[in-house]
């Protein structure tokens, strides 16, 4: 194999990290993952021992389709949830992320994506790759194999261009206030 490779291990604590940074005094996350998608198993093991050592509680919930995100999401907020970290996969993203965000913010839920176009149409922050820089380097990959390099003698790389988005429409609406110091780092803040 070759090509380019997105760690959701190591992303997935990353994100509840800068999430429990927005949100100091969380003490219990919901998540939501797509059922469907059997790479999220090892993901979900990957965030509970960094909700140890952040001091939160996770309620994993998962969903199998768009139909699913009001229940999941009314069961989150009545569990208290200070907020949602929302693991990407086709479920969640592109054309059902303005309903997520607008159930979030019907919920009084705060969200952190694993995509930016989340954001865009009104989560609160996402932290991931950034696709047009993997879009790049792999137009690299193609090129090689098209001049005749073996596929399997090129290696597989990491992401190594990761974005934090902010939206402080949804932040604001939420009655949030983001960290100055989070904002300062964001690679992009939507107004």
């Amino acid at each position: 194999m070759t090509g380019l490779a997105m760690i959701q291990t190591d992303l997935a604590p990353k994100r509840l990290e800068i999430f429990k940074e927005v949100l100091p005094h969380a003490t219990r996350f919901g998540v939501l993952w797509d059922a469907r998608a059997p790479s999220y198993r090892p993901v979900l093991q990957a965030v509970e021992p960094a909700s140890k050592t952040l001091g939160v509680q996770l309620q994993m919930i998962p969903v199998s389709a768009a139909d699913d995100f009001e229940g999941a999401l009314a069961a989150m907020a009545g569990e208290r949830c200070d907020g949602v970290v929302v693991h990407a996969s086709t479920l969640t993203s592109r054309s059902h992320s303005a309903l997520l965000a607008e159930l979030a913010l019907k919920h009084r839920l705060p969200t952190i994506f694993g995509t930016r176009e989340n954001v865009v149409t009104g989560g609160l922050m996402s932290y991931a790759p950034d696709h047009v820089d993997l879009t790049r380097r792999a137009a690299t990959y193609i090129d090689k194999i098209l001049k005749g390099a073996r596929p399997a003698d090129l290696p597989v790389e990491q992401a190594s261009k990761y974005q934090l988005i902010i939206n402080l429409k949804t932040a604001k609406a939420l009655g949030l206030e983001v960290p100055p110091t989070m904002l300062a780092r964001a690679d992009e803040v939507i107004e």
